[in-house]
Order: structure tokens, then C-alpha cells, then sequence
């Protein structure tokens, strides 16, 4: 029980802190400098330059995802739906007390003042990133656009930057009909959401993100027992010939996690330093272990059951 509470705590403060992070990238660094880019977050920017200020970003923020809520219960479960509302609460919150704070925005004389105006939307890119990539990571979303991508990325084999991509290009056009906007300021918009769109699968992957190996060796035998014993996965021997011997040999099939790969690496050069290892990097890997096979067609059953 105690273990679970403490797991508990933990994703929480790590969604606390996820959430200051996104919200530093756009109160310190984007509207500061009259920036917007994608996502919801952006058509609350456009909101706030439209209005001139008089609606702020933070306040449509709140009231437009206050309706996604619903959404978010309905299609992701009500575990999904309660992080979402603390995301969503503890990002205004901190949009709120960064907004008051002037030292934390990146203007001339403060600290996180940025010379060269180009580099602030890569910072901030890599923020957001960083802040809505560990919440999706620990099972919560900031509301906006990202409910739309996880739905989508839930049942269709879509990337979520991919999804992010397509959302973001459409509030960034919108930019260009307010008057005081130009052209340039929908391009630094742009290195905002392709910074982003570059990060956001490598902070959610995390332990998603998988190898697949080759592994030649004599003791094949005692590297497959330690993968399938002590790590508990599971390892495919394939039946090979080298051409130059002529000689059969065994090798080992293996997938596993990007965090697990550094200790069976270890393992098979103290069992077999003369080991012959080919690795691969893979994105996508469906399976048990690994993640489910997202094609829709569970939802496609459910409906035509209901029918």
C-alpha cells in the first residue's frame, strides 16, 4: 500500500513540475515577446493579441478546456479525466504567478532576457516539449490539442507529433489575420512548433523507445537464459549458417526497452566478450512488453456490437 501511495506522489510531483515547465515556456519566453505558435495554448495567444490583452491567455485557457474535460473522461477513462483537470488547474495557476513574476520573462533587463530573438522560440519549443511530454508520459494532458492527439494516437497508428503537427500548422495561419502579425512572427511560431514536434515523441517514448538486437555468440544459450530468467523478456534463437564456414550458428533475436539495453549489453560482453552484436533502434513495437496495437479496430467491434 505504501509503495502505491508513494508512486502516487511521485507522478504527481511530476506532473506538478511538468506543468511549470510548459507554462515558463509560454509566460516567460513566447508571450512576453508577443510570440504564438500551435496548440491550444497558441489560440489563447491569439485570443489575448486579438483582444489587445483584454482577454489573457490564461483565463481562455481554463474556460475552452474546461469543456475538453468531458471529452477527456469520456475517451481516455476517469483516471485520465482527474490528472487532466490538476494539469489544467495547476497550469493556470502557474501561468498565473509567472505572468506577475517579471524577472522570469525573457524581456531586456531580466534575467532570462534572449538576445537573439530566433532562439527564443527554439527554447520554448524544447520547454513544451519537455513540460506535455513527461504529463502524457505520466498518464495526465494539459488539455488543448493534445486530448485530440492522444485520441487519435490511441486508436490509429499516428505519432503524436504527427497529430501535434497538423493542429499546430492550423492556429499558426490563424495568426497571420490579426493585423499587428506579420509574416515573420507566424515563422517564429514555426521553429516553436518544429523544435516541439522534434521532442515530444523522445520525452513520452522514454522507455517506449526500443532496440532491436542480433547477438552472435557460442553461449548463446546462457545469454538467452539471463534475458528470459532475470529479465524476464523474451528472446528468439534463429537458425543461421556463416557462408564462409559453412558452419550452422544460432543467433538471438531480441527487442527490448531503451533503459533495459545498457545492462544486457553489459551481460552478454561478460558472458561472451567475443560476442557479435547488431543494434537496431525502433520506433514502433507492438506486442506484449511493449505497446498495444492501436489499428481502431476495438472501437470499430464495440460499435458495430452496439448495432
Amino acid at each position: 500500500m505504501s509503495k502505491k501511495v508513494l508512486k502516487t506522489c511521485w507522478e504527481y510531483l511530476a506532473l506538478t513540475l511538468a506543468c511549470f515547465i510548459f507554462a515558463f515556456a509560454w509566460e516567460s519566453l513566447m508571450i512576453p515577446n508577443g510570440m504564438s505558435a500551435g496548440g491550444m495554448m497558441g489560440l489563447c495567444t491569439v485570443v489575448q493579441y486579438a483582444t489587445a490583452g483584454l482577454i489573457q491567455a490564461q483565463y481562455s485557457y481554463i474556460v475552452i478546456n474546461a469543456l475538453l474535460i468531458i471529452v477527456a473522461v469520456l475517451t481516455m477513462g476517469i483516471g485520465f479525466g482527474f490528472k487532466t483537470i490538476y494539469c489544467i488547474v495547476v497550469s493556470t495557476l502557474a501561468m498565473e504567478l509567472i505572468s506577475d513574476l517579471g524577472f522570469l520573462h525573457s524581456i531586456p533587463g531580466e534575467f532570462f532576457f534572449v538576445k537573439e530573438t530566433i532562439l527564443i522560440p527554439i527554447l520554448a519549443g524544447a520547454c513544451e516539449a519537455i513540460g506535455i511530454g513527461l504529463v502524457i508520459r505520466f498518464g495526465g494532458s494539459t488539455g488543448g490539442t493534445d486530448i485530440v492527439a492522444l485520441m487519435v494516437n490511441k486508436y490509429w497508428p499516428v505519432s503524436l507529433s504527427s497529430a501535434f503537427l497538423v493542429s499546430d500548422l492550423v492556429v499558426i495561419a490563424m495568426l497571420l489575420f490579426l493585423p499587428d502579425k506579420t509574416f515573420s512572427d507566424a515563422c517564429y511560431g514555426l521553429v516553436e512548433v518544429v523544435t516541439f514536434t522534434m521532442l515530444i515523441d523522445m520525452v513520452v517514448g522514454g522507455k517506449k523507445s526500443s532496440y532491436q538486437l542480433l547477438v552472435f555468440s557460442r553461449k548463446y544459450g546462457e545469454i538467452a537464459e539471463y534475458i528470459s530468467n532475470v529479465m524476464d523478456r523474451g528472446v528468439t534463437v534463429l537458425r543461421g549458417q556463416g557462408w564462409y564456414t559453412k558452419q550452422d550458428r544460432e543467433v538471438l533475436l531480441i527487442l527490448i526497452n531503451q533503459k533495459e539495453f545498457p545492462q544486457l549489453s553489459k551481460v552478454i560482453k561478460d558472458i561472451d566478450p567475443k560476442a557479435f552484436m547488431s543494434v537496431s533502434p525502433t520506433n514502433s513495437v507492438y506486442g506484449e512488453g511493449f505497446e498495444e496495437i492501436k489499428t481502431g479496430l476495438a472501437k470499430n467491434k464495440k460499435k458495430n456490437a452496439a448495432q
